[in-house]
Parts: structure tokens; C-alpha cells; sequence
């Protein structure tokens, strides 16, 4: 049974309209609390934790209201990181965690996801339980049984010291420069604390939200201020996180850009290098072409999932392996953590780094990535471009091109009215035409 609410990541959706309205969450907290304390065998606790946009404040307290309306106590923990929750949930041995995010969309987005109580992502199968306890009347509890809340004081401090301990006690990051711009997002107050204490001098750069900024010009989705600020600064490394802290790229010294795949295989490298990889790596259908080669190279199993961190997850579990991201900079490293967490992934790679004595030039030289284009095209909801011969005969005119030299993706957003046209090759200009081509023939449709 397919969902209607919940997405790839959660529900998401446009702050005033269907389904992210106060109403609306307000009843899918009670939806929540019911189904959760169904699962939960004693009294049911919820963390809630947002980001920076100016709606979290208008969804918190309409979250909080239906989850003690259903008898589930909550824990507030104000503006933190997704990853963050992840790990109070289990550390505070809550029944869920809950995130009021749209991550790298713009402010006047908003979602809500949830944490298990081992800080994994919702199965599908209770998402489809609270979708249909959606269906149902809201009928407060009686005044004797409804939740409390209460407000998670050393929620910052405790997550500050998680991420330290994921970085080896015997190594610090004394004499590097890193300049980390925090998307004036949900690690604002939390991850130059983190790079600062392990010894690094930092410079902080989108750390200053006013509600509306969150992934303005900044972050992992627009990284030129980071590599504008690392010139500037002569710095040794730039990291950018989004705004609710999961995704992660960098930049060297020169100002190059390093993408999720790049950054994964740094990691990979190095732990087979050590004796402790643990298994093979996944990626997901975006994952660069050169990373899966690189993987064959190094005789490690490489498979793809599809498109979403908590595909990559399953697959993970199910493999048994503890390595995979996304090239958008999600990275898990389920040895550290039981989700993507940016400041914990940033701490893998500069481990390796610190440890092999590299450059994140040296580090990465031997991944010779594969040209990509992808470009989003707007399409109403509802539409299949994809069944259409039109679209069908211009990827098959791509394919042809490229000569099995390439691959062409074509797949709908699980988060935005998209449908994403990806193509990638030895040859740029092919890559590029390819791609417009394609695009071209979908737009053309989509305006109909």
C-alpha cells in the first residue's frame, strides 16, 4: 500500500498548505502518540527537536499538542541537528524522536520525521500505521492520562560530546585551519564548538539565523561562500553542513569542491587500509560511476540502493556492511552512528587525513570522477514523463551517444515537484548535451 503522506524523508511540504499546517501536524502527533504507544510497552516518551526556520516554533507547539493529547510525554530540545535526535532518543531510551525539518529546502519549507527508538528512521510499515490512524477522529485523553512536557536543558552539551568521541582520543586537529558554515542552520551553535574543542582553529561562517536564512547562499547546497572563505583565509579545509546538519561536502585548500562520493571513498580507503572496513559499501543510483570502478579497484562489493539515505540504510542492514552515503553528502558510517550525521562524517574523513599524513588532494587523487549533469525539471504531481515514448526515445538516443561509456538516470523527487535528469560519461560536452536534450523533451511535456 503506497503512502500518502510520508515521502523519502518524512512530510514535507510548504508551510500553510496541505499537509504542513498546524492542524494538520497537531493531528499527526496524535496520530503518532497513539501508534507509538501502542509499540511502546510502559509510559511513551517523544524527543522533539527542530531547526532554524521561523515555522518550527508554529509546528513545535502543534506537535507537542497532539502528542500529549494522545498520553505521550515530550521532550523538548529546541533547535538541533537531525542526527542529533537520532542519538538523544537512544541515549534518553525514548520510544521516538521527532524532527521538524525540510533539511537543504528553502525556509518557507517545513517537515516532520521520525527517529525509532534506536534512532532509525520510521519502518515503512508504521508510517502506513500512523497514515491510517490519520484517518481516524482525535479524541483528547482524559485530563489523568495525558502527556507532560518537559524542556532538554544539556541537549547542545550532549551532543557536542558524542561527536567528539566518534574522533580518535590519541589524535587531535591542532595546526588546521577549517572554516565550517553551518548553513544558518541547525548546527549554528553546535559544530564549531565541535572542530574548535578537538583542537582545530575555526572560522564560522552561516551561523547567524534569523528564521529565514537557513540554505540562503550558504551550506552544502551553495558552497561558494565556503570557498570563497578558505581563500580568503588561507585555510586548510572548508566543511559545509545544510540546514538540519545530515548532509556534508568539503573543500580543500585551492577551493575544489569535494562531493559525497569523493568524501566516501576517502573514508572507505582509509578503513581498508586499516584492516576495518567491515564489509562492502552502498551507494545509491546517483552514486558517480568512477566510485563503483574505484570500488572494483580495490576488490571491495559495492551496491547501489535507491535515491534516499534510508535506502542506503536498509541495504546497509541488510548487507551487515557499516559504510554508504549519496553524493549529495549524506553519509552513513554505522559504526559511529545510526544515521547520516555531516559533523561526524567531516571527523572520518580529517581522521584519515590526520592519520595518513594527506592533503585531502592526496587523499582523493586516485578517484577520477566521471563527468555529471543533473538538472531538475518542474513537473505538476501526478504526471508520468517517464512512461512517455517521447522521453523513452530520448534516453535511448542518449544511451546510444554515450556507447555504454555512460548512464542516464531519470527519476521523480521524493521531496519537490521534480523530475531529476541525470547523465554522466568520459566526455563532458556529450554529458552536457545529453542531459539538455533530455530535459528539453520533459519540460516540453510538463508545460502541456
Amino acid at each position: 500500500m503506497s503512502k500518502k503522506y510520508f515521502g523519502t524523508d518524512g512530510v514535507r511540504g510548504k508551510v500553510g498548505e496541505p499537509p504542513i499546517t498546524p492542524q494538520f501536524v497537531m493531528h499527526l502527533g496524535y496520530a503518532a502518540g497513539k501508534v507509538l504507544a501502542n509499540i511502546g510497552s510502559e509510559r511513551t516518551g517523544v524527543l522533539i527537536g527542530k531547526d532554524t526556520r521561523i515555522s518550527g516554533y508554529m509546528l513545535e507547539s502543534a506537535l507537542e499538542a497532539g502528542l500529549i493529547a494522545a498520553g505521550i510525554d515530550v521532550y523538548l530540545a529546541g533547535p538541533l541537528p537531525t542526527p542529533a535526535v537520532a542519538y538523544l532518543t537512544r541515549a534518553l531510551r525514548l520510544q521516538a524522536g521527532v524532527v521538524i525539518s525540510a533539511s537543504h529546502n528553502p525556509f518557507d519549507d517545513n517537515g516532520i520525521k521520525f527517529f525509532s527508538a534506536y534512532g532509525f528512521k520510521l519502518p515503512d510499515e508504521t508510517e502506513r500505521a500512523i497514515e491510517e490512524a490519520l484517518g481516524q477522529e482525535m479524541k483528547t485523553n482524559t485530563s489523568d492520562e495525558l502527556g507532560k512536557a518537559k524542556r532538554i536543558d544539556d541537549a547542545v552539551g550532549r551532543y557536542i560530546e558524542f561527536c567528539k568521541s566518534t574522533f580518535p582520543t590519541e589524535l587531535d586537529l591542532r595546526g588546521l585551519k577549517i572554516v565550517v558554515d553551518s548553513a544558518h542552520g541547525a548546527t549554528y551553535h553546535i559544530a564549531r564548538h565541535v572542530f574548535h574543542e578537538l583542537g582545530a582553529d575555526v572560522i564560522s561562517i552561516g551561523a547567524q539565523p534569523d528564521g529565514r536564512n537557513i540554505n540562503d547562499g550558504f551550506g552544502a547546497t551553495a558552497p561558494a561562500n565556503l570557498q570563497h572563505t578558505v581563500l580568503e583565509h588561507q585555510a586548510d579545509i572548508g566543511i559545509a553542513l545544510d540546514g538540519d546538519g545530515d548532509r556534508l561536502i568539503m573543500v580543500d585548500s585551492e577551493g575544489k569542491i569535494y562531493d559525497g562520493d569523493q568524501l566516501l571513498y576517502v573514508i572507505v580507503k582509509h578503513r581498508q587500509s586499516q584492516g576495518k572496513l567491515n564489509g562492502g559499501v552502498v551507494g545509491t543510483l546517483m552514486t558517480n560511476l568512477a566510485f563503483e570502478h574505484a570500488m572494483s579497484r580495490l576488490g571491495i562489493p559495492f551496491m547501489r540502493a535507491k535515491v534516499g539515505d534510508r535506502y542506503v540504510m536498509e541495504l546497509l542492514q541488510q548487507q551487515g556492511w557499516q559504510l554508504g552515503g549519496e553524493n549529495s553528502g549524506h553519509i552513513i558510517c554505522l559504526d559511529k552512528h545510526s544515521t547520516g550525521d555531516g559533523i561526524i562524517s567531516a571527523l572520518q574523513v580529517l581522521h584519515a587525513l590526520r592519520v595518513n599524513k594527506q592533503t585531502m588532494q592526496e587523499a582523493a587523487r586516485d578517484l577520477h570522477m566521471y563527468p555529471q549533469v543533473l538538472i531538475n525539471v518542474k513537473v505538476s504531481r501526478g504526471v508520468d514523463c517517464l512512461g512517455h515514448d517521447k522521453v523513452k526515445a530520448a534516453v535511448k538516443t542518449a544511451e546510444k551517444a554515450l556507447d555504454g561509456k555512460g548512464r542516464v538516470l531519470l527519476r521523480p523527487s521524493g521531496t519537490e515537484p521534480l523530475l531529476r535528469v541525470m547523465v554522466e560519461g568520459e566526455d563532458q560536452e556529450l554529458v552536457e548535451q545529453s542531459a539538455q536534450n533530455i530535459a528539453e523533451v520533459v519540460r516540453k511535456l510538463a508545460a502541456r
